[in-house]
């Protein structure tokens, strides 16, 4: 599982903070204000985040469809 956020449509709002049940463990900011997900061993995949995030910067990709794409590109 991985959650990647795109630095180009962030605003660093922390909306995604914010929502996440364990926002400050997983979430932080880096040094251009922008949302990071910095240690995922606490996130529940929620998907909170991707789902409050105004800009559509976020998104939370789980293990299966990592798979898939693999599939997909052999």
């Amino acid at each position: 599982m991985r959650i990647e956020v795109d630095k180009e449509k962030c605003t660093g709002c922390g909306r995604c903070m914010e929502a996440c049940p364990k926002g400050p463990r997983i979430w932080t900011m880096d040094k251009d204000k922008k949302a990071c997900a910095s240690d995922l061993r606490f996130c529940h995949v929620c998907i909170n985040c991707a789902s409050v995030c105004p800009q559509n910067a976020i998104h939370v990709i789980r293990d299966a469809e990592e798979k898939e794409e693999k599939q997909k590109s052999e």
